[in-house]
C-alpha cells in the first residue's frame, strides 16, 4: 500500500529557511513522477514544484529561483528546499507520487511564514 510522509513544515520568519521531506513507501519510487503542491486558506491546490524519475525539474513562477526540488531514490524521499520564504508562501504542503495516470497524496504538513 503506498504511503507519502511529509514532514518539516512549521513557523519561519520572512526571508527564512525551510526543508520539508517526503518519504515514500508501498511504490517503485525511482521511476515515479514526485510533486509538491500547497494550499493556502481559500484557494486551490497548486503545483509547486515538480521532479521527474530522471531528473527533471518545473517550477510554479511563483517559486523560481526560491525554492529547490530534489530526490533520493537511495531513501524513497523528495525534499523540497524553501528559501527566501514570504508570508504568501504559507499552505498547507502536500507531497504527490504520479506514475501512468495513478496519483497518490500525503496527509501534508503546515508552512507559516510570519513575525
Amino acid at each position: 500500500q503506498a504511503q507519502l510522509v511529509e514532514s518539516g513544515g512549521g513557523l519561519v520568519q520572512p526571508g527564512g529557511s525551510l526543508r520539508l521531506s517526503c518519504a515514500a513507501s508501498g511504490i517503485i519510487f525511482s521511476i515515479n513522477t514526485m510533486n509538491w503542491y500547497r494550499q493556502a486558506p481559500g484557494k486551490e491546490r497548486e503545483l509547486v514544484a515538480g521532479i521527474t524519475g530522471g531528473g527533471s525539474t518545473i517550477y510554479a513562477d511563483s517559486v523560481k529561483g526560491r525554492f529547490t526540488i530534489s530526490r533520493d531514490n537511495a531513501k524513497n524521499t523528495v525534499y523540497l528546499q524553501m528559501n527566501s520564504l514570504k508570508p504568501e508562501d504559507t499552505a498547507d504542503y502536500y507531497c504527490n507520487a504520479r506514475l501512468r495516470g495513478v496519483s497518490y497524496w500525503g496527509k501534508g504538513t503546515l508552512v507559516t511564514v510570519s513575525s
